[in-house]
């Protein structure tokens, strides 16, 4: 039993003390997620519109945040054993609440994931012209992160071990090719190239890029040993991705005077560059998917009452999204995707105010933990949850004072911490946790 839920990376179960893995490794794959291409780009944006100094500032304040709320969130997933979607049923959300959580990982990721596939895609056909059509390359590399997904997180450190390093390669090939061309000291002192972006804006732009990723990071330190490990891992993985990938864009935005970073490293250095663009990529689009497949097995086991296969969930949901960026439906997505990000940091809002403050259903987690099973049963529905995650998600949506995401994530911990002191956070009806093959299938009655 314990080693069917095993090779299924623990997708409905806890994950077992002797399965879990040093910090270092899992660092690795953090610094993989935080130093893709999209941090690339983001450095380059803001390079275009603040100086070095603000843009430094900038980062420094996004990735405090971001630490903040990945550590936090982070700890509970470590103490828990639990992925985000399970996680969410004991931590405020119920059994309704956890399968809508799961749904909006899984659509959002793997909109993403269909995205990230159609961009390497031009890459591979700008190294080889001619060779396969678009949709073809949008198959191929799809599939390929679709076949390393399947083997569960083992793979997906395989991937990081060998495309880290090669990304910091290039990049620093890069820096040093187009930076040669520069003086480093009228760099870092020149005015930003583009109009002008404010300390906040810029701010806000580093935290929301990798709002997503700190909400379900649960996914990941789960395989933590402690919760000091989920600290060192987050700070050493998010600080150098944020500041070594971030200001390296920052400074190639000042030198070419653009902020189309794919652009400079193509026109500078040719096929290095198509390489930092596909090696960005694949690093961050496992992710995608392996959190996407996590999403909909527990959308599906709490919905139906149906324990999938993760790894047969991840081949569909690859070969999905594959066929959907082979198909260019993806770029439509776009606005939808994001209206699904604002609904992320309310998330995180809850099962910390759940799991610190207001601890309804604490106690079924503590009794179960050592044992490594799951409480017998969990309720049906929450509905003073439902409406602080909505409300939250809107006044994310609407209000544009400060950081959207941070706001929304901070008003879901007041209002869930100010239902439960009034007695609000209850939920209605119970579901009774029913273990088959060492995953739990929600059954409700």
């Amino acid at each position: 039993m314990a080693r069917a839920a095993e090779s299924d990376d623990f997708a409905l179960s806890r994950v077992l003390p002797g399965v879990q893995r040093h910090w270092f490794a899992i660092a690795v794959q953090r610094f993989g997620q935080v130093s893709a291409l999209s941090q690339f780009l983001m450095g380059a944006t803001l390079g275009y519109g603040m100086t070095f100094g603000n843009a430094v500032l900038a980062f420094l304040f996004g990735s405090i945040i971001l630490e903040v709320i990945m550590c936090v969130v982070g700890i509970i997933g470590q103490r828990e054993g639990l992925n985000t979607a399970l996680l969410a049923r004991w931590t405020g959300f119920g059994e309704v609440g956890a399968s809508l959580v799961g749904l909006a990982i899984g659509i959002s990721l793997i909109g993403w994931f269909g995205i990230q596939s159609a961009i390497s895609a031009e890459s591979l056909d700008a190294l080889m012209p001619g060779v396969l059509p678009m949709w073809g390359w949008c198959l191929i590399f799809g599939l390929v992160v679709t076949a390393i997904v399947a083997f569960g997180f083992g793979g997906m450190q395989w991937l990081a071990n060998i495309t880290v390093p090669l990304f910091l390669v290039l990049v620093g090939w890069s820096i040093v090719t187009e930076l040669s061309r520069h003086s480093l000291t009228e760099l870092v002192t020149s005015p930003p190239p583009g109009p002008e972006l404010s300390l906040g804006a810029g701010t806000g732009i580093v935290a929301g890029g990798l709002i997503v990723g700190a909400i379900i990071t649960s996914d990941m330190t789960r395989f933590n040993r402690s919760g000091r490990d989920v600290v060192k891992q987050t700070v050493v993985g998010v600080t150098l991705g944020e500041f070594v990938i971030g200001l390296a864009g920052v400074l190639l935005a000042h030198a070419a005077s653009s902020d189309n970073i794919v652009a400079i490293i193509t026109s500078s250095i040719g096929v290095v560059g198509l390489l930092i663009v596909l090696t960005g990529t694949l690093k961050i689009n496992d992710w995608n998917l392996y959190s996407s497949s996590l999403g909909l097995v527990n959308f599906v086991s709490t919905t139906f009452g149906k324990a999938l296969s993760r790894t047969m969930t991840t081949i569909v949901l690859g070969v999905v999204g594959s066929v959907l960026a082979a198909a260019g439906i993806l770029g439509k997505f776009t606005a939808f995707l994001t209206v699904l990000g604002v609904a992320f940091p309310p998330i995180a809002g809850i099962m910390v105010a759940e799991y610190f403050l207001v601890k309804r259903w604490r106690r079924e987690l503590d009794a179960t933990r050592a044992d490594g099973t799951l409480p017998s049963t969990a309720p049906r529905v929450v509905p003073a949850t439902l409406v602080i995650w909505l409300v939250s998600s809107l006044v994310g949506y609407f209000v544009h004072v400060g950081i959207p995401s941070i706001n929304s994530l901070v008003l879901a911990i007041v209002l869930y911490a100010v239902a439960g002191r009034l007695g609000l956070v209850r939920g209605v009806g119970e579901t009774a946790t029913v273990t088959t093959d060492a995953t739990p299938v929600a059954a409700a009655r």
